[in-house]
């Protein structure tokens, strides 16, 4: 009931007209039974101290009035005390049934912004490591800059709650001068209009982890309750802080277990298959497979593309998982863009004994090993993945290079082996004593040899002393029935039928040109003609070694010639150096073959054809394509060169023979260029 209530008539008339003192204690209880706001006892007390000073009545009914005022006071005191224990059964129950911690903390602040009746409430937490505390959760903020505020730990109220861990209030925080101020927090303020301000500490073992904050935007002095109800909340935001913090490391500590369980059980499952891969390898190996099936076991096990290399980087295995998609494989060369990156992986891993990142391409990572065997590197084995292995798949693929190692090695052996055996074939056949021919004959039928039919003889001179591994890589790449080739006194010798001879010449200088492009392999050689059994090719062998120097000294590299074209020369010239057929050649045609090259003319090829036509001006016209008179201006021009006299049949004689010699050395310089 309020004091317009008909039953809460003015008592004051009464008064003045002798009412009774009952009535006016009647008009308290009432208000006070209404719960009247304060506003209305302090009328009633105004009223009666505005009485006549001689009213007998006058002092107890003020007496009254001011008790019932008093008795409003104490119910709003306990009304106060009960919204706050009420504020704290709240947030106790929340610090049990809530498990999100800033969800936790809006709730603390938002009860204590209400409990206190105040305009802005915040609460922030000490970061040790920047020396600060900060803002984490706000409300009844106007400024955008109040949810973010830093307070370094010896300015303001922060510091003064954070050195005497006690609470700490004023009633004008910005013309309060008991502490030091920060102006970035003056500001911010300033904006809200903060003038009243409250802050108490959250306090867990002994340690000041943050603060929660009150404030009011006029002048407030906050009583004993309201503090002691904010440190009450401010303990029960400590407690969620802390049981937060132990959950997330309970948490972590739960997920760090559960990621060992699951690295404990991955690498279980890895070391079980490195056991089974090692067992289908060896496996494998005690079966005798071949290179292609290990490197197809390999990919499928790893997961990517293998290739196996020789001691020279060409590839000899090759090998794809069946859902490997990658291409770094395919785009392999031989002493390509990544041979340097390759080379020094191979060499880091000879000296380390284990597998090397060796290069990246598009995406594609290229594992590569070195394969050791006996006293040197046999190969090496590259593995291409999009991703690296794990450390146990790492150690199968270096398992796995062993495995291929003792292949190569075993083949290596097998190809010594028939090696011997294909070089005393050879050494039989083309040795002046060759033996029993019987024996030779049994011999050459085990490569597929027929020695009763027509033979050709080839050799082939490398620049570089590697015969004998072109040797090796020729018989792999070389398909032809009846083929033996071995290094014999470090040139390569080839004997197969006469009928196949082509298709041996251009399949070697196809080789031998893949070589060249890739190692810078030159060579020549001399193919001889047909033999007609093996009683021929010892001489035959004799007259090739001198053609095959002549060659040489005539400079004639990427050529293999045909033994009719260098015969009478191998005979003329096997004594002679480079020098001296230079020497020759530029006595007899030099200043032809100086005037060709300086005025772009053909005088030099037109004597060649000239002579070989038996000096016959018009048929060596017709067989050029120029005008009869065209040649005898040309044989003019001869004559005027290199003398009149050439014609003569002992100076045509060796003139002629000039000329042929040049002609060979024209035909295997590169590109047609003259060779000096």
């Amino acid at each position: 009931m309020t004091s317009s209530s008909p039953t809460h008539g003015n008592p004051l008339d009464a008064a003045a007209h002798g009412t009774q003192a009952e009535s006016v204690a009647a008009d308290l209880l009432a208000l006070l039974n209404g719960n009247a706001p304060a506003q209305a006892f302090a009328a009633r007390l105004a009223a009666l101290e505005a009485l006549p000073d001689g009213m007998a009545r006058k002092p107890g009914l003020i007496e009254q009035a001011r008790m019932a005022m008093a008795l409003r006071n104490r119910l709003d005191q306990h009304e106060q005390r009960e919204r706050g224990m009420l504020a704290v059964i709240e947030s106790a129950q929340d610090l049990s049934a809530r498990l999100d911690l800033p969800e936790l903390l809006k709730a603390i602040v938002i009860r204590a912004r209400d409990l206190l009746r105040a305009h802005l409430c915040w609460l922030t937490i000490y970061d040790a490591a920047a020396g600060e505390f900060k803002v984490v959760v706000a409300d009844g903020a106007i400024a955008t800059r109040t949810g973010s505020m830093t307070a370094k730990r010896p300015l303001g109220v922060a510091g003064i709650v954070m050195t005497t861990r006690m609470p700490f209030s004023t009633p004008d925080y910005l013309r309060d001068n008991r502490f030091a101020h920060d102006a970035d927090l003056d500001d911010i303020f300033r904006d809200e209009g903060v003038s009243a301000l409250v802050g108490v500490p959250l306090i867990w073992n002994d340690d000041v982890i943050g603060l929660l904050f009150v404030a009011d935007r006029y002048h407030r002095t906050h009583t004993a309750l309201n503090i002691s109800i904010l440190c009450t909340l401010a303990t029960h935001a400590a407690v969620a802080i802390n049981n937060a913090k132990a959950f997330a490391d309970a948490q972590a500590a739960v997920e760090r277990a559960d990621q060992a369980r699951a690295e404990l059980e991955r690498h279980a499952r890895d070391v079980q298959a490195a056991v089974e891969a090692h067992e289908r390898l060896t496996s494998l190996l005690a079966r005798g497979a071949s290179l292609g099936e290990l490197c197809q076991s390999i990919a499928q096990l790893l997961q990517g593309s293998v290739l196996v290399l020789d001691e020279a980087h060409q590839v000899i295995g090759r090998a794809d998982a069946p859902d490997y998609a990658g291409t770094a494989a395919d785009r392999y060369q031989p002493y390509g863009p990544h041979d340097a990156a390759l080379t020094q992986a191979l060499r880091e891993s000879r000296r380390a004994g284990r597998s090397v990142i060796a290069y990246e391409s598009e995406g594609e990572l290229c594992r590569s090993i070195a394969v050791i065997g006996g006293d040197g590197v046999l190969g090496a084995v590259l593995l291409f993945r999009r991703e690296d292995l794990r450390d146990s798949f790492v150690r199968t693929f270096e398992r796995s290079s062993s495995v291929i190692g003792i292949v190569l090695l075993s083949q290596e052996r097998m190809e010594a082996s028939k090696s011997r055996a294909v070089s005393e074939l050879l050494q039989t056949l083309v040795s002046p004593r060759q033996g029993e021919p019987a024996l030779a004959r049994d011999r050459a039928e085990r490569f597929g040899l027929d020695l009763t039919r027509p033979l050709v003889l080839m050799l082939v001179e490398l620049d570089r002393s590697e015969a004998g591994f072109m040797a090796r890589r020729l018989r792999d790449g070389l398909a032809l029935p009846g083929l033996v080739l071995d290094e014999v006194d470090g040139v390569l010798a080839f004997v197969c039928g006469a009928a196949h001879a082509g298709v041996l010449r251009a399949g070697v200088e196809d080789a031998m040109r893949r070589a060249a492009g890739a190692a810078g392999t030159a060579y020549c050689g001399v193919l001889s003609r047909p033999a007609h059994g093996a009683a021929e090719l010892p001489a035959l062998y004799a007259a090739l070694r001198r053609a095959l120097a002549v060659v040489g000294r005539l400079g004639m590299r990427g050529r293999i010639v045909a033994q009719n074209e260098m015969a009478v020369y191998s005979i003329l010239f096997e004594t002679q150096d480079r020098a001296s057929l230079a020497q020759f050649l530029d006595a007899a045609i030099g200043p032809l073959i100086d005037h060709d090259r300086r005025r772009g003319t053909e005088l030099a090829a037109t004597l060649l054809a000239y002579l070989d036509n038996r000096q016959n001006a018009s048929l060596t016209a017709t067989r050029l394509g120029i005008h009869v008179n065209t040649m005898r201006q040309r044989l003019a021009s001869v004559g005027m060169l290199i003398g009149g006299a050439w014609s003569e049949t002992h100076r045509a004689l060796e003139i002629h023979l000039a000329l042929r010699l040049w002609s060979l050395g024209e035909a295997g310089a590169p590109d047609g260029a003259a060779r000096d």
